[in-house]
């Protein structure tokens, strides 16, 4: 399976781009203008600066990305590489760092990193394939 050169995401409403403003004004964030975040996804306030998506991304709605860990004291950075996929209701925890071109499923609870390439399913997620 080859990986492909450009996700073709939806574009984007006049909510979307503002919300995209916010985020990267008054939050902080560190999104790439290409990425795609849907309304209802969940990214991390609490630390702002934690949360780095590269561009092409797609984040599908209800989706979690977290980069703090309050029970540890923990404020880890976390990191969606260029091109990722992450499903609907899928968590990203704090610290995790999903490769380019790599695909999340829905429902999937990440706690540990995600090859490029690579698919990741289930509670917590297991690697399914890898693309080399």
């Amino acid at each position: 399976m080859s990986m492909p050169t450009e996700l073709s995401v939806p574009k984007r409403g006049l909510r979307q781009r503002l919300r995209y403003a916010f985020q990267k004004r008054f939050w902080g964030l560190d999104i790439d203008p290409s990425a795609y975040i849907a309304l209802d996804a969940y990214i991390d306030r609490t630390n702002p600066r934690g949360i780095h998506i590269a561009s092409d991304c797609y984040i599908a709605m209800g989706a979690i990305v977290l980069s703090h860990d309050m029970t540890r004291g923990i404020r880890p950075h976390t990191r969606i590489g260029k091109g990722a996929v992450i499903g609907a209701r899928a968590v990203i925890m704090p610290g995790v760092t999903v490769g380019e071109y790599a695909h999340v499923m829905p429902g999937a609870v990440v706690l540990r990193d995600v090859p490029e390439g690579g698919r990741v399913a289930g509670n917590p997620a297991k690697i399914l394939a890898e693309d080399s």
